[in-house]
């Protein structure tokens, strides 16, 4: 057989130069898949194709037998197939086949095979860019950095076309390129190019292909919608997503950077339909710019999108300062100032809000005073709206898409007209380091949420409101433990949830730390420590340090300090504090401290405690009532209260056993007895019966009274600090009614604690006896109150005076303060002995 095949062949071979008419009717057709350009490593199969009956194929490159395949069944075609094909196998391809009778035939046309990917990719560009009108024209530039000999650019699409193109040098790029002018250009077909470099030794071994190079056209559909998913205000190294959402027909959308010289993206559809999506893994310098995308269907090219601003921050490290003047919270219908600053000499600065919307822009202005550029965003007549966070930037004139890190976020709040609330201090305004401190926001609007804010600080701290029983409106703030940082002035604020704006802003208080400074001054007293009422006072401050303001402290004091410049006298520095027509409210221990106008919130160590006396008026040392009382003050008032409570609720025990037993003595006599007379006392002229129909109660009440009144005094000692008073004569007395006080040695005043005893004629029947035990019951748990309480009522007072700050004790004379006080009396009301202690 393979005798016979070779002989075949010799008589082919002869028949073929033999006799040239019969060959020439025999040319296979050679073609090859999938490309006659293809990348290495691809698979590429040659398909020549006879005539029917054929018995054997041959491949051959360029003119040399390369391989050959013979059918197991003659047919009329052949396959070669060369899998992952190198740049070895580029070149011109030829097949023919063989017939009995027919012999071989011709070669078929030659078919070139180019080979990519032995190169690196050139670049290819349209000149001056990528979007064009109908009918006009545009360069092609392909640009590697390799040397080269030539370019070959290619048209793909159903119309494919190729040019090869001679390289030149560019001195000024130091690149080679090749430039092709197309043109005229029409929108009713696809305009895709690619470009490559080639040796022209190995004409048909090229490089990579560059990236497809998309002609634009700005029809007459309807244009698309572009967004940045993520927001137009990107860090640098962060993904984004761009969306360009053309209609419903179109077959492929295409992005676009204005400036760019060749498109910057290509999008097939989704399962999304008509949104396309452009992914950027990682925003760099070359990102920020603006940006269209166009969109492309059968019925043509649509109009060019709007414009996408893309802005890449983080690309300078040094961030601005952004502060709000004079704060952060504006009321509404004021006048709102943000600067920016920095070190820095940024051409620009531009605010920015939350919702990343570019608010404005001014050009910088160096600053002598502060020594750093700055801009000033002025804003008049602010409402609700400009509420937000705010935030600025720096950039360059020449790069405005590429911004500096942000600034620190600043927080912008708008104040109504609403009620200012009340900011109170449980502890104090001066506090040592580790203590702790609580502020507490109070107001009789029923504010939702209260707001602190500590002044010349960015943050706020907001809480909820609670409800007291009082109807006040109110939370605690609580700030431990301290340190330096606490110091400040605090201010609080109202807020409704459903509103946007805060109440107006409550009085300042002034939070001060002791002992941020070496320096402890001395205080000393002229004329004297001991002084009468009504003298001149001075509370002399003095330091050998530094110091700018001195401060003077009252122990127990809630209202606001004074200060004082500090002097220069005989090389030292101090400040004099005189008090004019001092009276027994001045009296007190008092120190002293100082601070810098640098930090006037940081203060030195105190001043060694100075003890002030004043005497000589009797009465003087009750405090003014529009004085708050100091807190240890509330402390022991609330204590005699309680006491003397208890000692009530004990002696009101006593009188209703002896009245129940009473009552079951005189279940047992006899009617006979119902005539017998009730012995009074010494002093009482009138008897009283045992008659129950026709006796007086209020006899009956006054009897029972006094006799359990007499049976419990005797156990009151002068240690229990109780005092009574029988000293009025029984003739001023006719009634038989005996008076008795129970007071607390402590106190000023005298006030009648339960007046269903001192006023209320004594239970007959059992109802009466119970309703006047729960009446005793309810206010002898009323009396112990919590100190949150004693707070809510100080905050009720403060409201009620209009400020939160109480007045200062130096102002006029002391007044009458309003005491805590309890007093019993026994029997019928009656002028009150003045037993008051000094």
């Amino acid at each position: 057989m393979t005798f016979t095949f070779t002989a075949l062949l010799c008589l082919g071979l002869s028949l073929r130069h033999g006799t040239p008419v019969l060959a020439g009717t025999l040319k296979p057709i050679l073609s090859v898949q999938p490309d006659s350009v293809v990348s290495v490593q691809t698979t590429v199969t040659f398909l020549c194709e006879g005539t029917t009956g054929a018995q054997g194929y041959r491949l051959y490159k360029n003119g040399k037998y390369r391989r050959q395949e013979i059918p197991p069944n003659p047919k009329n075609k052949a396959e070669f197939s060369i899998s992952k094909i190198s740049s070895q196998e580029a070149g011109q391809y030829t097949c023919q086949y063989w017939t009995y009778g027919g012999g071989w035939s011709q070669q078929s046309n030659s078919l070139k095979l180019g080979v990519t990917g032995a190169y690196s990719k050139p670049r290819l560009s349209a000149q001056p860019s990528p979007v064009v009108t109908e009918g006009g024209k545009v360069n092609l530039r392909c640009e590697s950095n390799q040397w080269y000999h030539k370019f070959i650019l290619t048209k793909e699409g159903p119309q494919k076309q190729s040019w090869t193109l001679d390289s030149k040098y560019d001195h000024n790029t130091q690149q080679y390129y090749a430039l092709h002018h197309v043109g005229p250009v029409t929108s009713n077909q696809r305009w895709t190019f690619r470009c490559y470099s080639f040796d022209s030794n190995q004409p048909l071994v090229w490089s990579e292909p560059s990236d497809p190079l998309e002609l634009l056209f700005s029809g007459t559909l309807h244009k698309p919608t572009i967004k940045a998913e993520s927001g137009t205000v990107v860090a640098s190294g962060s993904p984004m997503n761009v969306s360009c959402q053309g209609t419903q027909d179109a077959e492929m959308c295409f992005l676009h950077k204005e400036g760019s010289q060749q498109s910057w993206g290509t999008q097939t559809p989704k399962e999304s339909g008509n949104k396309f999506i452009f992914s950027i893994p990682s925003v760099a310098d070359y990102s920020g710019g603006q940006y269209h995308c166009y969109c492309y269907s059968s019925a043509g090219w649509s109009e060019r999108s709007d414009i996408l601003e893309l802005v890449v921050t983080g690309l300078y490290d040094y961030k601005p300062r952004l502060t709000a003047l004079p704060s952060p919270v504006v009321t509404s219908g004021g006048n709102m100032t943000l600067q920016c600053v920095s070190w820095v000499g940024y051409h620009n600065f531009i605010l920015t809000k939350e919702d990343q919307k570019f608010l404005s822009s001014l050009n910088s202005h160096y600053n002598p005073s502060i020594g750093q550029y700055q801009a000033l965003f002025s804003k008049d007549h602010v409402t609700p709206n400009h509420t937000g966070t705010f935030r600025c930037y720096g950039y360059y004139q020449q790069k405005p898409q590429l911004w500096s890190v942000p600034s620190e976020p600043v927080e912008i709040h708008i104040s109504g007209l609403s009620k200012k609330p009340s900011l109170l201090t449980h502890q104090g305004h001066i506090l040592d380091p580790g203590k702790n401190l609580t502020l507490q926001c109070c107001s009789d609007i029923n504010y939702d949420r209260f707001v602190l804010y500590k002044v010349g600080e960015t943050d706020f701290t907001q809480l909820y409101g609670q409800r007291t029983q009082s109807g006040l409106s109110l939370t605690n703030f609580t700030l431990d433990p301290v340190s330096h940082s606490t110091g400040g002035q605090y201010r609080c604020y109202g807020a409704h949830n459903l509103s946007s704006e805060w109440s107006a802003a409550s009085d300042p208080v002034d939070i001060l730390i002791i002992g941020q400074h070496l320096d402890r001054p001395s205080l000393s007293v002229k004329p004297n420590s001991t002084v009468q009422s009504g003298d001149n006072v001075t509370l002399l401050c003095q330091s050998t340090y530094t110091a700018d303001t001195f401060i003077l402290s009252k122990e127990g004091a809630t209202h606001q300090l004074q200060k004082m410049k500090s002097k220069s006298q005989d090389g030292e520095l101090q400040a004099e504090f005189s008090m004019s027509a001092v009276t027994s409210a001045h009296s007190g221990t008092y120190r002293c401290y100082s601070s810098h106008d640098s930090s006037p919130y940081m203060l030195s160590h105190a001043s060694f405690p100075v003890e002030l006396s004043v005497t000589g008026h009797i009465g003087a040392s009750i405090p003014p009532p529009s004085s708050p009382l100091p807190t240890a003050g509330l402390e022991k008032y609330l204590k005699a209260l309680i006491g003397v409570s208890v000692a009530f609720l004990l002696l009101l025990l006593i009188l209703i056993f002896l009245l129940l037993r009473r009552r079951h003595q005189r279940k047992f006599k006899t009617e006979a007895q119902k005539g017998t007379e009730l012995q009074l006392p010494a002093g009482d002229a009138e008897p009283v019966t045992r008659d129950r129909g026709r006796k007086k109660r209020s006899n009956l009440a006054a009897a029972i009274q006094e006799e359990s009144l007499y049976a419990s005094v005797e156990d009151m000692k002068p240690e229990d600090e109780v005092k009574m008073d029988t000293s009025r004569p029984s003739e001023e007395d006719p009634q038989g009614e005996t008076y008795a006080q129970v007071k607390d040695s402590r106190l000023r005043k005298t006030k009648a604690v339960h007046p269903s005893v001192t006023s209320r004629e004594v239970p007959e029947t059992n109802d009466e006896q119970a309703e006047e035990d729960r009446e005793t019951d309810t206010q002898a748990a009323e009396s112990e109150e919590p100190q949150d309480v004693v707070y809510a009522q100080l905050c009720s007072r403060s409201l009620r005076q209009g400020t939160a700050a109480p007045p200062s004790s130096q102002a006029g004379e002391a007044t009458e303060e309003p005491s805590v006080y309890a007093a019993l009396a026994v029997a019928r009301p009656g002028p009150v002995p003045n037993n008051e202690d000094q």
